[in-house]
């Protein structure tokens, strides 16, 4: 069921491969570990996208789709969950990994507010990146390690609960023959 649902969800490998703008990859799109849906691939995978979730820096997609080709999990979900952190949720979840930063290095809170300006990068960002970075940091260990754990969990729950219909399924037939 797992591997049946992803497939529905995750786009044909050699339709990413025609992508215009990903022909500069060459050869790389070609491992086939890239696109396999097994236990393995699919817990990595959610473990490289919740782990880029929680880093604050622009080209998260990128990052995700680095660390797929470095650990050889699956790609498509490696990146496509890295878009839980969008233009809605990138304020809650990096104002709560900077309160969890503050209160891991028992530092003072700033009283601080957001602008959009290149000012306000260079005048109150140094302020806050060290309890930010803390915080991102530990969420997406926690948060990666999580995901991971739940995948490879769920998935062997699947199987052996698939094993276990098939067997009973086996003893009624066979109790019907005689």
């Amino acid at each position: 069921m797992p591997k049946k649902l992803l497939k529905r969800w995750i786009p044909d490998p050699e339709k990413i491969k025609r992508q215009p703008g990903l022909h500069l990859l060459g050869s790389l799109l070609d491992d086939p570990n890239l696109f396999h849906l097994n236990r393995h691939s699919v817990s990595v995978a959610f473990f490289v996208g919740l782990f880029c979730t929680f880093i604050p820096m622009p080209g998260q997609m990128v990052l995700a789709a680095f660390m797929a080709f470095v650990l050889r999990s699956n790609l498509p979900i490696s990146v496509g969950l890295v878009w839980i952190s969008n233009p809605i949720t990138i304020p809650p979840i990096f104002y709560a990994c900077y309160r969890l930063g503050v209160w891991m290095l028992q530092a003072p809170e700033l009283e601080f507010s957001i602008e959009l300006s290149w000012a306000w990068v260079y005048e109150e960002f140094p302020k806050l990146w060290i309890p930010l970075v803390t915080g991102s940091l530990f969420c997406a260990v926690f948060f990666g390690c999580l995901g991971y754990l739940f995948i490879q969990g769920f998935w062997r729950w699947h199987v052996v609960s698939n094993w276990e219909k098939r067997k009973m399924a086996r003893r009624a037939s066979k109790n019907n023959d005689t």
